[in-house]
């Protein structure tokens, strides 16, 4: 049996004014060669399907022709919901992807519900044998499994939030033993047994692109609370990586950069394959670049070289994405002109300018590790307005129009 592991897809992503709509057809389009050429035998895609609870029609369009086509290859596909997904929008077409050999688990449900049989891949769409098992877990969210209770500690909190998850675990693993027991008896062999999770791991490494997902309490749950399967397929975090240096837990990362901070990573998609012994092996299979994403900095005299050598990496049709960081001269007001002066003519377009001591000062408070509970609304709207390079006038004038809505909403609630 084998599994062609990704997650964190995003579809729909609006990425500063710019569609990544090329980059997702164009990586589907790859994916369903590499199914081809590679022979899997079923798709699974843990998390993140979608940017945002209410997806753009292309977005939506994209994912109805990956499930079609992997359909038509007799290729099954398991989906599982991620903390950027709608419960609802993955879950009003259920019952129709069942019929297309597509099996979708939005939210937490009962153990026995997050069982999946992967078919290997046969003639038509579902005529496979049993390949393997999935205890099928996507993302949870604590009120799923967990209620706080009064005069708590936060360390209370966070070991009872991992003691719930660990028991959530565990009952869908002995959920999916029990089928597994079904099918040797069956079958007469074993039928591999596998689970997914779509959370942050003990060990795991992150990026800015990447949303924390439990504030305020369990930070990431660690990797010896998982129940022993014979490959764990993780999704959220968006660089590839083994969990603790082992072999059976996986990310797989996003496929796509999304984020200039993802610019240099070099993305890929797990082919896993598992047979009655276990796991055989696990194969990264590098993904192409489909758009160039590139962070260039220095001073106003280094810059220009810098920009003119990632502009190699452009073309007239498809130019390059570019995030500028600024040093030194940081101070200037017209930075962004002097910038877009450099780049005239040039197979680029910046999308962002950073300043350094911007840069510098949000890495300063992302350091101090304080929690949303710590802050305002108005402190966590200060420091995104501050992390951006504005001029003084138009900062002032968002500041004005935060407050301005803000007080409207205070006095319609009083009202």
């Amino acid at each position: 049996m084998r599994i062609l592991h990704t997650s964190d897809w995003h579809l729909g992503q609006h990425f500063m004014g710019k569609s990544r709509q090329a980059e997702h057809q164009a990586l589907i389009d790859w994916l369903l060669v590499q199914v081809d050429t590679h022979a899997v035998d079923a798709v699974l895609i843990a998390g993140d399907i979608f940017d945002t609870g209410a997806p753009p029609s292309y977005a939506r369009e994209l994912y109805s022709h990956l499930v079609v086509s992997l359909h038509r290859a007799g290729v099954a596909l398991l989906l599982l919901g991620g903390n950027h997904d709608s419960v609802a929008t993955l879950g009003e077409s259920r019952a129709l992807l069942a019929v297309l050999n597509a099996s979708v688990v939005a939210s937490v449900n009962e153990p026995a519900d997050h069982v999946v049989v992967l078919p290997r891949r046969g003639e038509s769409a579902g005529a496979g044998e049993p390949g393997c098992i999935v205890c099928a877990v996507p993302f949870i969210r604590p009120r799923d499994v967990w209620q706080s209770q009064a005069g708590q500690s936060a360390q209370d909190k966070q070991q009872s939030l991992q003691a719930a998850l660990q028991a959530y675990y565990q009952a869908v693993v002995d959920a999916g033993r029990a089928r597994q027991a079904q099918l040797q008896q069956a079958l007469g062999r074993v039928v591999p047994l596998i689970a997914t999770g779509h959370l942050t791991t003990v060990g795991a490494s992150s990026n800015d692109s990447v949303r924390e997902i439990y504030v305020g309490s369990l930070d990431a749950f660690p990797t010896a609370a998982f129940p022993p399967v014979d490959y764990i397929a993780l999704g959220h975090i968006h660089q590839p990586q083994k969990v603790g240096g082992l072999d059976h837990i996986r990310y797989c990362g996003s496929p796509i950069p999304l984020g200039f901070d993802e610019a240099k990573q070099q993305k890929e998609v797990l082919l896993v394959d598992l047979d009655a012994t276990g796991l055989a092996a696990v194969t990264a299979l590098p993904v192409p670049r489909f758009q160039a994403l590139i962070s260039v900095a220095g001073n106003l005299a280094t810059l220009p070289s810098a920009i003119t050598a990632a502009a190699l990496e452009g073309t007239a049709e498809q130019p390059a994405w570019l995030e500028v960081t600024v040093a030194e001269d940081d101070y200037l007001q017209d930075l962004p002109e002097r910038i877009n002066a450099m780049v005239l003519g040039l197979p680029v377009e910046v999308l962002r300018v950073r300043r350094q001591r911007t840069s510098a000062a949000a890495a300063l408070q992302s350091a101090t590790q304080e929690t949303l509970d710590e802050l305002s609304p108005h402190d966590v709207f200060a420091r995104r307005l501050a992390a951006e390079a504005l001029a003084p006038e138009l900062q002032q004038a968002l500041e004005q129009r935060y407050r301005t809505v803000v007080q409207g909403i205070t006095e319609g609630g009083a009202a």
